[in-house]
């Protein structure tokens, strides 16, 4: 089963943040990093009072269900220093791996909705998704070329860092 994992953080290294939960998707048993998009630089979404996210998308080959890959998101933020504010939902944050696809699969549970609920409105994630599957369609059939088509270009650019932003060559 193929699954998709977006990426972000706009706290600390933000770069080195999305390497290592690469890293720790990758060594997470019953699982496998595939495929890692570019990181891009975008403007937070939501609550704009805060850094800007470098964002990435990764495709996983996994034998876990949607419940215990989430969980393992979860374990992964926390890992890497997440604290999650109830006061402030879209804040800035070390760290943020959401499921945004697990095959064909669809739930809507009150802690577990796949595909990504706000997926299809975030050039942020839907961009990085078309780079390293311009062919995919989500569960309800559309293309997600389509709905990156349909969306406004303002908020997502290429990152410019003086580094790379290619994830390593072991998850391409």
């Amino acid at each position: 089963m193929i699954a998709y994992v977006g990426l972000g953080s706009n706290l600390g290294d933000r770069e080195a943040a999305l390497r290592r939960a690469l890293e720790l998707l990758d060594a997470t048993p019953g699982l496998r990093v595939v495929a890692a998009s570019s990181f891009r630089d975008t403007a937070p979404v939501g609550d704009e009072n805060q850094p800007r996210f470098l964002n990435a998308v990764c495709a996983v080959e996994t034998e876990l269900a949607p419940r215990e890959l989430l969980a393992r998101l979860l374990e992964i933020e926390l890992a890497l220093g997440r604290v999650r504010d109830a006061t402030r939902r879209f804040g800035p944050r070390t760290a943020d791996l959401d499921l945004l696809l697990h095959g064909d699969e669809t739930a809507d549970e009150p802690d577990l909705v796949v595909p990504h609920p706000r997926l299809v409105e975030r050039r942020f994630a839907l961009e990085p998704l078309f780079e390293i599957a311009p062919e995919l369609a989500l569960p309800d059939g559309r293309r997600v070329a389509d709905v990156l088509a349909e969306l406004s270009w303002a908020a997502c650019r290429t990152s410019t860092s003086s580094t790379s932003t290619r994830p390593s060559s072991s998850f391409a």
